[in-house]
């Protein structure tokens, strides 16, 4: 088996609160993610692909870059903006949108230089 691995970049803002806690319970939880005023990352997406790069720039790259992801983004509504449920909500998108004979195997979403995710469907 060959796996190929494509990368993509994208900008965003969120915040992490859970609106059922106070705000001193979403600072002790989250910390500084849970600020009022938002804050972002450059995120790096990493995926195998096969003939991706359009489908990552139309479902997930013009959804996501300079977006707020609890916002602006359809797909992350209602949900958590965890990088955790980013990851998998983009899993989602790209599952849905790729043709029968290829699979997705994994996707890999760096939040920071030392922070990512992976996920395997």
């Amino acid at each position: 088996m060959v796996y190929l691995t494509r990368l993509e970049h994208f900008n965003a803002a969120h915040k992490l609160y859970n609106p059922g806690w106070s705000r001193e319970k979403n600072e002790e939880v989250f910390g500084k993610c849970a600020n009022e005023n938002w804050h972002g990352h450059n995120y790096d997406l990493l995926f195998d692909v096969k003939k991706l790069g359009e489908i990552i720039r139309e479902h997930i790259i013009e959804k996501l870059d300079h977006k707020n992801l609890n916002l602006d983004v359809d797909f992350m509504a209602g949900k958590m903006c965890s990088t955790e449920n980013l990851a998998i909500a983009i899993w989602q998108q790209l599952h849905a949108q790729l043709p029968p004979a290829v699979r997705l195997h994994g996707i890999k979403l760096y939040e920071t230089p030392r922070i990512y995710v992976e996920y395997f469907g």
